[in-house]
């Protein structure tokens, strides 16, 4: 198991800690745990990028770690994303409902095309673009915001960001595969 994997997982294993961080602070309205729950979520906010670098520069790339590092990905923005769409008594400013449904539907978009491209051609291939990157540090971006309580004025603008560049990486994504599956012999037409 490499380094980089280990943070990664340990990633992992920060989510629940962060849902139940942030949920604390909703229900009791004490300070300490909206604190704790912002620092669990930039612990793994930048873990996102020590886990890249240390894989890149110390020749720590694995199969594993292709599978993880998205898999953490989503599993962190995901939950915080629904968590803070939920309705929270004014402790947090929510997440506008269409932002979360761009979200989730970039996110869903993406496991469908892994699993028809896995099934129809033996193996998927997602390849990491700057539109990808930079739609995830943007949706890590608007979650901070809304943990720190930031200006919600200037949160409407930053959640258009997110969603312009979060719909354009869903895009590249279903026409990398739609390029991946039209190259495969089991799109050809059948001879009957």
């Amino acid at each position: 198991m490499t380094t980089a994997n280990k943070i990664t997982i340990s990633r992992m294993l920060l989510v629940p800690v962060f849902i139940v961080l942030a949920l604390y602070y909703v229900g009791t309205d004490i300070e300490w745990f909206r604190f704790w729950s912002i620092l669990c979520f930039a612990l793994m906010a930048l873990g996102d990028g020590l886990d890249g670098y240390i894989a890149r520069h110390y020749n720590q790339c694995s199969e594993l770690g292709t599978v993880l590092d998205p898999l953490a990905d989503k599993l962190l923005l995901i939950s915080a994303v629904v968590l803070l769409s939920l309705d929270s008594h004014s402790h947090f400013v929510r997440i506008p409902l269409w932002l979360t449904g761009i979200i989730l539907g970039r996110d869903m978009l993406l496991v469908i095309g892994v699993a028809v491209l896995h099934y129809m051609a033996g193996k998927a291939s997602v390849r990491p673009r700057f539109s990808g990157k930079l739609a995830t540090v943007l949706q890590m971006a608007t979650v901070l915001w809304i943990l720190l309580q930031w200006d919600p004025g200037a949160l409407s603008w930053l959640a258009r960001l997110t969603a312009v560049f979060t719909g354009i990486s869903g895009l590249f994504y279903l026409m990398d595969w739609i390029k991946q599956l039209s190259a495969h012999p089991s799109s050809a037409p059948s001879k009957i």
